[in-house]
């Protein structure tokens, strides 16, 4: 085939054609308009560039259309090309984005952008978002706040900063109640709650989890509460690593309590053995921390509500209790 040929073949087929074909399946709450997961069991491949390229989170693989048919079909290039033919026409099944929240950032340092936007504060839309739908305690926030790791994104959304080992930011995760991504230009690396020298290091998917998290311990003393923003880049393999290596230390895996979860607590442990860490599994009661805080607050709240019914009938006068409904005697 030649090569006009081929190029025309890479811009027509999506990848997340050859995804669907090979059984794998859009996972929409892990999702953004410009990353869109897919999952088969417990593989994952995340398709970007408009479709045209894709990466897996939990490897250094990646590439564009033809080195996803090599990868899943075990083929080489010349069958691959063939086999990448036979889609041309294929419509994904790829969900709707509705327009992302988000502001076009104008040509300025990431440093710039971030000291631009305000911190949180009590009443302002992201902390309603955090304090009323994630149920993040006052605690929790004032802490991140204090700590330089929030700012108010758009549209009522969340940054959480991604800092190096001296606590410059290298990027943020972006959240919010409609918006799920990462800052444009930035680096992930490590989001970091807790005390710098802790030596229990709390490693979670998301930044909403590792707050969530230590909420549920009360911002443990000697923890450090960690979000590698879902993903596994070389900076945060090295950030890790630098951590584990402190004497003493202890990585624990506290990923979501699912296949993603388990890939992640086990690349986890591999790193731990690589650096002479402890490593331990702490697994969320719900599919991630953030669920099980939510779990939580709402059985507190039903529990609260039984307690004040049973405290107004057992305070009510004798004459309303012998009046209630088989009350009366033979």
């Amino acid at each position: 085939m030649k090569r006009e040929k081929i190029r025309e073949l890479k811009e027509k087929v999506n990848c997340g054609a050859l995804l669907e074909r090979a059984g794998f399946a859009v996972d929409v709450k892990e999702s953004t308009r410009r990353a869109v997961k897919f999952r088969r069991g417990g593989e994952i491949v995340i398709v970007t560039h408009e479709g045209k390229g894709w990466f897996d989170p939990l490897s250094d693989d990646k590439g564009d259309i033809f080195a996803l048919v090599q990868r899943l079909d075990h083929v080489d290039f010349v069958e691959g090309v063939e086999s990448v033919a036979s889609l041309v026409g294929f419509q994904t099944s790829d969900p709707v984005w509705a327009k992302a929240p988000r502001e076009r950032p104008a040509a300025t340092s990431l440093a710039d952008r971030w000291s631009a936007r305000r911190v949180p504060w009590r009443g302002s839309a992201t902390w309603r978002y955090l304090f009323g739908s994630r149920f993040l305690p006052t605690s929790v926030l004032r802490m991140a706040i204090m700590s330089n790791q929030l700012r108010e994104g758009p549209y009522g959304s969340m940054w959480a900063a991604h800092t190096d080992d001296g606590g410059i930011v290298c990027g943020w995760e972006e959240r919010g109640p409609e918006w799920r991504g990462f800052s444009t230009g930035g680096s992930k690396t490590l989001f970091r709650l807790g005390a710098r020298d802790a030596l229990r290091l709390c490693v979670t998917e998301a930044a909403i989890d590792a707050m969530s998290l230590a909420a549920f311990e009360g911002l443990r003393e000697g923890s450090l509460y960690l979000s590698t923003g879902g993903g596994w880049s070389p900076l945060t393999d090295a950030a890790l690593r630098i951590l584990a290596s402190r004497p003493g230390a202890t990585l624990v895996a506290a990923t979501d309590a699912n296949d993603q979860g388990e890939t992640f607590a086990e690349r986890l442990r591999v790193l731990a053995d690589s650096t002479g860490c402890a490593w331990q599994r702490l697994r969320p009661t719900a599919d991630d921390w953030n669920e099980a805080l939510q779990e939580k607050a709402k059985m507190e709240k039903e529990r609260r509500e039984e307690w004040k019914k049973a405290r107004r009938a057992g305070c009510a006068p004798p004459a309303s209790r012998e009046a209630s409904p088989g009350g009366a005697g033979p």
